[in-house]
């Protein structure tokens, strides 16, 4: 879908401001049309009443360029800021949600409007499940309390600035950039935090109050931490193996898990495809030779390359951080918690910002929420040797 400034004027004289700012925003969503298609200065022309005198009046030199921006002018920008908006909005947005950023897949994400919250949980007290005989009652199961807390959010954010220069020279490519590299950042902060707490960098496992460390491997609740490079199906074989001594603590019954995701360091990735993309695989015991279908094809293989960074930043040797993996069921043992997602804001026209620095509208991308540990059970970190 291209886009036709000239039946942009029109349909803007036909259907009015609100309708026109409502179709090209569902053309940004549905991707008809990309941020890249527009131009400020066009939009300013098309969508501004007498829009070109406007773009005109950005220059000073102009009679009635500063009168044109003030308030109570009665020059109506709504339609071309809140178009910009949806350009901008839809650019954070793109970089905010990048491929490369695996992590932030493979998590549950938790609404909540709590500052660090309480999860409660029912404990069922364990004991005989006796048949029911015909008219007896049904036995009342009882219940103690179990809760995790999630640590504190945290807000963070930045600001895209569209100044006079950059509607008058049109330098939307720049504008476009900004609001690039503000969804990158704020998108690989959070992409850190969680990599930081997937990893067992960051101890934010707090259960009945007590914390404890993500990863063991020697303790009385759960081990999920093992020496076990991988190397073929034997490596997934034998990290399957500790989910089976990993008990429920309510229960005391083994945990219900379907292992079958697979974060690698990007050093890995091709080793990892080997494993688990082979159509077939080999097993020999003693003089025996067997051939059998590949068991492990239905695993989801993410690698990452900021975990990998997080590793060696944190102090882990480049050979280890390398080869380090981990197996289970992410959205089961890991969430993030979150007040509100990426979200763009606008300023009003004709702010304080305008006259001292002109800058005709800012746009404001925010998030807040809290990398957390729900049950680190759930997922096993395997180390070489």
């Amino acid at each position: 879908m291209s886009l036709s400034y000239r039946e942009l004027k029109r349909r803007y004289d036909v259907d009015g401001a609100r309708n026109t700012v409502a179709h090209l925003s569902e053309a940004l969503s549905s991707r008809q049309l990309s941020p890249v298609d527009f131009s400020l200065r066009d939009l300013a022309e098309a969508l501004v009443p007498e829009g070109t005198a406007w773009v005109r009046g950005l220059d000073p030199r102009q009679d009635g360029g500063v009168a044109l921006l003030e308030a109570g002018s009665g020059v109506d920008v709504t339609a071309f800021l809140n178009i910009t908006g949806q350009v901008i909005q839809r650019q954070i947005l793109d970089s905010y949600e990048h491929e490369s950023f695996a992590l932030a897949k493979l998590v549950r994400t938790i609404p909540t409007r709590l500052d660090g919250e309480r999860l409660p949980g029912i404990t069922p007290i364990t004991g005989q499940l006796d048949p029911i005989g015909p008219g007896m009652p049904y036995p009342s199961l009882g219940f103690g309390e179990d809760y995790i807390d999630t640590p504190a959010t945290t807000k963070r954010g930045l600001i895209v600035p569209v100044t006079r220069e950059a509607i008058f020279f049109d330098r939307t490519h720049l504008v476009l950039s900004r609001a690039s590299e503000v969804g990158e950042v704020l998108g690989l902060n959070k992409e850190q935090r969680l990599a930081d707490m997937i990893l067992g960098l960051t101890q934010s496992y707090k259960s009945r109050g007590t914390s404890y460390e993500t990863y063991a491997e020697s303790n009385s609740d759960w081990i999920n931490l093992a020496t076990n490079p991988l190397v073929d199906w034997t490596s997934v074989d034998a990290a399957e193996g500790l989910f089976g001594n990993m008990l429920d603590p309510a229960t005391g019954q083994p945990i219900l898990i379907r292992a079958d995701q697979v974060l690698v360091m990007p050093a890995l990735r091709h080793t990892a495809q080997r494993v688990f993309r082979a159509a077939t695989i080999e097993y020999s015991s003693g003089s025996t030779s067997t051939t059998a279908v590949n068991p492990l094809t239905n695993y989801r293989v993410q690698s990452s390359a900021v975990a990998y960074r997080r590793l060696v930043a944190s102090g882990v040797a480049e050979a280890t951080a390398k080869a380090t993996w981990l197996l289970g069921d992410f959205a089961r043992a890991f969430a993030y918690m979150e007040n509100w997602p990426i979200t763009v804001t606008q300023s009003t026209a004709n702010s304080e910002a305008d006259f001292t620095q002109d800058i005709v509208v800012r746009f404001k991308a925010s998030e807040r929420g809290a990398a957390a540990v729900l049950n680190p059970r759930y997922v096993v970190k395997c180390l070489p040797e």
